[in-house]
């Protein structure tokens, strides 16, 4: 069911010409007049006029169907009665809505439904909304006369009560007895959701909802993103939290905590306690759809692992002690002031949150360069997206995507290069299948067989199954073709772009070296297939690329990112709809943490802090005077950590020690540190190496904003009071005050403001506009007020375009006769990132461990089974998971997820890394997978250091 303030008008808008005004149409509907586009339907028109005609089988999020036979109107001039969801308006036509006939119909038809459907008192037990009662309250229909008579109690014949109740799935109830076939669950999961897992099987009476070949939901192809359960009209798929904790009361709209897509939601509650989340179909993120987690996953908020007090401990061997907010602030505060004194000022640092919103991680980046008195700030962006940064500010002059997620919509030919949006960015990933379902031809560029390779009603054109490493290769090869070929747009490099930078890029990649040919030893990839790819995308009226980790996170991240750049100003892809450079950015607000300054070299707005001009406007707002040398990186922290110069290091929603690779030296490092401070939802793994530990607030437990992306700011409002006392952005406050650099906010609309004015992409942005616009893309300032859904048009941020040679280099990292195979990384559709949040929800029924995969080939070799314990050892260090045994991957690849930090997927990664960015090539290791009878050395250590160090002596002085 649909939110609890959402009016449904039926049936979508009518299609809309992105080239010319909307040709406008005037009916008169119950004598009322409206004036609507072309090809609106009779029951929206009405809806539009306030007029909710009677429907069951329509809603606006699918395309009318005709079914239900409850929403007929009469036409002046047209005989019978039509159905309105199916029957668009028509100049001067005049319509009612309300007759003594129609009346007569409509109630025979709910009669009908009613006969075989359970009773109101049934229906409302589940606390859910059915709309085929309603209706009948709204007839007056109270009773059937096609109900089946009773002979002894027993119905007199069959119907289709009674049956068994599908319960399998952790989220929703699936109960036979109340669904009216009215094929709207099946219709959202073809539609929306792209999936095709629900059909009507049998004819006539037998006539039933099915998953799959009539199997349980759980076991079913379903992927439970809750669009069959929000399509549902009656009580049929029902939410298990509205059966067990009653009707919500009100509603409050967010956006989600998970990924970069930035779904906005409906959190419906019930005083503070959060029913159910309902995707907001005005939002322009996600416009009305969602995956499992955003949609059911929330249940972490509240989970028993919450830590809601403050602790310290002198020794990340001692048991941790409850405090006060006070001791703890004052004790931090202490702590570093100490190691500064002792240390020298640049001792210290910090790590922004891509987890938290913006207004939190532009204070905790003010904290360190104005009260730290350093720029040592990084952020998660580091190990993710930080070549894309790089590489687009250098090539465009911006360090963000070019598109909105709905110019996809226009797209001709999409190349999806080292992305899995249908795991990582489920909403996109949906959107994505409904445009390739209309016509759109797809590249997928990926060492793995991801789902688009071939799913229903899709199937890629062009599968390039490179070699790990070898991006820049291939994407060389692909520029050689298009060069060599004459698919190059001259005309628009000559006006958009430096020709000097164009004369020499053009040179380097028509060398011969480059060809497709020269480079299949390289990439693996069959010269035919790149030249095939190659000639599609740049033929294509628009072509988009969009990528993912599997770009960013190599040694040559950056140059892949500028290779991608090339390649879209050559072929003239950029500067319109449906075209770009979009990367898919993997945590909700990783593009907002870098807009705001987290980085160790940039202010917000990616102005460098060398730069005096911006250094004085910031010290002017911050009354300090700041840093103009770049700050530690990470891996720099790190080393520096070791060789002790660095001693101190406050965290903010982040879990470096499970995230970053190359664990052993991650934990030795932070093993080296003398204070650690920790704000968080729970003892994460970075914790047990911690001295402070600061209660940190969900996103249903604050106030401020997202940025997804495709710089799209969303609001994040509140839906509960923070279990600790504190929203995030409120302990940075008091820290802050606590080392002697005040902070006086009292509302994060406040930080906003400060952000606005010191920062000209932001310059437009407020709580009053985001309220009124209900999202905003920047940059959003005066010359473009509403915000700017597309970049680059006319002319590019840094003015011309400029092109990058971008020459192959071999990754250091290889296979050799000790380490044959090439491990890669990856997520999947159930988990979320480090799995914090989605280990802590029935999630896990789905996805309960990492698993190896690994092609039938190598296991052979190796006699490994499905689901053997293996061994997995690089240069870095060893693990061990359980092996999936499958052809998604390539011989001498093998794959793995790194959402449980038990498996210690990282332990294995090594930090090799980016040349430009220190990003960490997590996509290239070379290992051996051997056959192993248990779990490693590792688990052990792992299981022992969790028991020590995650102790927690409660206020009564008891260890738990």
């Amino acid at each position: 069911m649909h939110a609890l303030d959402y009016i449904d008008p039926g049936t979508p808008a009518a299609p809309q010409p992105t080239d010319a005004p909307a040709r406008q149409v005037t009916v008169e509907i119950d004598g009322f007049s409206v004036t609507v586009p072309d090809g609106t339907s009779i029951m929206r028109a009405a809806s539009m006029l306030g007029n909710q005609i009677p429907k069951l089988c329509a809603t606006s999020s699918l395309k009318a169907f005709g079914s239900c036979r409850l929403c007929l109107v009469e036409i002046e001039g047209r005989k019978g009665y039509p159905a309105s969801c199916t029957t668009t308006v028509a100049d001067g036509m005049k319509i009612r809505t309300q007759s003594e006939k129609l009346s007569q119909l409509r109630e025979n038809v709910l009669e009908l439904y009613l006969s075989d459907h359970p009773s109101e008192a049934e229906c409302c037990s589940t606390n859910n909304r059915c709309e085929l009662h309603e209706q009948a309250a709204k007839a007056g229909v109270s009773e059937s006369r096609y109900s089946l008579p009773k002979v002894d109690g027993v119905p007199a014949g069959r119907n289709h009560q009674h049956s068994p109740k599908d319960e399998s799935n952790p989220y929703f109830v699936f109960n036979q007895d109340a669904c009216i076939v009215c094929s709207r669950c099946v219709r959202a999961c073809d539609e929306i959701q792209g999936t095709f897992a629900l059909t009507i099987e049998g004819r006539g009476f037998d006539s039933k909802v099915a998953a799959s070949q009539n199997e349980p939901f759980l076991q079913s192809e379903c992927v439970s993103c809750g669009a069959c359960v929000e399509a549902c009209p009656t009580t049929a798929l029902t939410e298990k939290s509205m059966i067990a904790l009653g009707r919500p009361d009100s509603t409050v709209t967010t956006t989600c905590a998970y990924c970069g897509v930035g779904c906005s939601f409906k959190a419906e509650v019930k005083g503070e306690q959060v029913i159910r989340m309902v995707p907001n179909r005005d939002g322009h993120a996600n416009h009305g759809h969602a995956c499992v987690k955003g949609r059911f996953a929330y249940g972490y908020a509240t989970h028993k692992d919450r830590i809601t007090k403050p602790m310290i401990r002198s020794k990340i061997t001692d048991p941790w002690r409850e405090v006060s907010w006070d001791e703890a602030i004052n004790h931090a505060a202490s702590e570093f002031k100490r190691i500064q004194a002792k240390y020298g000022r640049d001792s210290v640092g910090g790590i922004t949150s891509s987890r938290c919103t913006n207004e939190e991680t532009f204070l905790v980046q003010k904290l360190v360069r104005a009260a730290f008195g350093n720029n040592n700030v990084d952020t998660c962006a580091r190990v993710c997206h930080s070549p894309t940064g790089y590489g687009l500010k250098n090539t465009l002059g911006e360090s963000a995507g070019t598109q909105e997620f709905d110019s996809v919509m226009y797209a001709d030919v999409i190349m999806l290069i080292g992305a899995n949006p249908t795991e990582g960015h489920p909403v996109f990933g949906s959107q994505l299948k409904r445009r390739l379902r209309q016509g759109a031809k797809l590249i997928v560029v990926d060492p793995r067989q991801i789902g688009l390779v071939r799913a229903p009603h899709i199937e890629a054109d062009y599968h390039l199954q490179l070699r790990p490493g070898t991006n820049v290769a291939l994407l060389n090869s692909i520029a050689h073709v298009v060069v060599t070929e004459g698919y190059a747009k001259d005309a628009f490099v000559a006006e958009r772009c430096e020709i000097d930078s164009w004369n020499k890029w053009k040179a380097f990649v028509s060398d011969p070296k480059n060809s497709p040919e020269a480079m299949e030893s390289v990439t693996g990839v069959p010269a035919l297939a790149v030249r095939g790819a190659a000639r599609l995308y740049a033929s294509a009226n628009n072509g988009a690329i969009y990528y993912g980790l599997g770009v960013t996170e190599h040694s040559q991240g950056t140059t892949a990112v500028m290779a991608i750049a090339n390649l879209a100003m050559a072929t003239g892809n950029l500067g319109r709809a449906g075209v770009g450079v979009n990367p898919l950015r993997g945590q909700n607000n990783v593009q907002g943490s870098c807009d705001m300054g987290s980085f160790p070299h940039e202010f917000s707005g990616y102005r460098h802090v060398s730069d005096d001009a911006v250094r004085a406007m910031f010290e002017s707002a911050w009354n300090v005077q700041l840093q103009a040398e770049p700050g530690l990186r990470i891996p720099n922290m790190f080393e520096a950590a070791l060789d002790g110069s660095f001693r101190a290091l406050y965290v903010q929603g982040e879990d470096i020690a499970q995230s970053d690779p190359n664990t052993n030296h991650v934990t030795a490092a932070l093993s080296a540190m003398e204070c650690i401070v920790i704000q968080d939802l729970f003892l994460n793994e970075t914790a047990k190496f911690a001295h402070v530990f600061f209660p940190g607030s969900s996103f249903l437990e604050k106030n401020g904003t997202f940025t997804n992306a495709e710089r799209r700011i969303s609001p994040v409002r509140k839906v509960m009071k923070p279990l600790g006392g504190y929203e995030d952005w409120e302990v940075t406050v008091r820290f802050s005050n606590a080392l002697g650099y005040p902070m006086h906010y009292t509302h994060p609309s406040q930080i906003m403001d400060e952000i606005a004015a010191l920062t000209p992409t932001f310059a437009g942005v407020s709580y009053e506009k985001l309220d009124k616009l209900g999202s905003i893309q920047w940059p959003c300032n005066d010359a473009a007020p509403t915000g700017t859904p597309t970049m680059h048009v006319g002319e590019f941020v840094r003015g011309k375009g400029k092109f990058f040679v971008t020459e192959y280099v071999p990754t250091r990292e290889k296979t050799t006769s000790r380490f044959p195979l090439l491990l890669t990384t990856g997520r999947i559709l159930t988990q979320y990132n480090v799995g914090a949040q989605t280990r802590r929800t029935q999630n896990v029924l789905w996805h309960s461990e990492d698993r190896l995969e690994i092609h039938p080939h190598d296991a052979d070799v190796r006699g490994i089974r499905d689901g053997d314990w293996v061994g997995i050892a690089s240069r870095a260090g060893e693990t061990v998971l359980r092996a999936q045994v499958t052809e998604r991957v390539q011989p001498g690849v093998v794959y793995t997820t790194f959402h449980f930090p038990e498996s210690g997927a990282n332990v294995v990664t090594t930090d090799n890394s980016d040349w430009a960015t220190n990003c960490p090539e997590y996509k290239v290791t070379a290992v051996q997978v051997v056959k192993v009878s248990q779990p490693g050395e590792w688990q052990r250590r792992y299981r022992e250091l969790t028991e020590r160090n995650t102790r927690i002596r409660r206020g009564a002085g008891v260890d738990a």
